[in-house]
């Protein structure tokens, strides 16, 4: 598994280059699903954590179960791969931009 998540990690960033550069739809697409992943993901945080604080439950024994939550989950890992394309992007368009 942990193998998997490397290559994920390292394969998806650089298959988002790929389809930005070949078809410009994509960046919006990936830009748009990140905005997407950034509101649920942080709407999920916020609600979770008013509940524990409004319940005043044990803060850090209920913050665990929103690990629990698949969309949080895909909502965060799509958001850290979406953040290494940025910065693989930004990194190729200085190195291009250089010459």
């Amino acid at each position: 598994m942990e193998i998997f998540l490397i290559l994920g990690s390292i394969i998806a960033p650089a298959l988002m280059i790929i389809l930005q550069r070949k078809w410009f739809k994509f960046r919006i697409i990936f830009h748009a699903a990140a905005i997407l992943s950034a509101l649920i993901f942080g709407n999920i945080t916020s609600i979770s954590i008013h509940q524990i604080i409004e319940d005043q439950t044990v803060f850090m024994t209920n913050i665990h179960a929103l690990f629990l939550n698949p969309l949080f989950l895909l909502a965060g890992a799509y958001l850290g791969v979406y953040l290494l394309y940025t910065l693989a992007l930004h990194t190729l368009n200085d190195i291009s931009h250089s010459n």
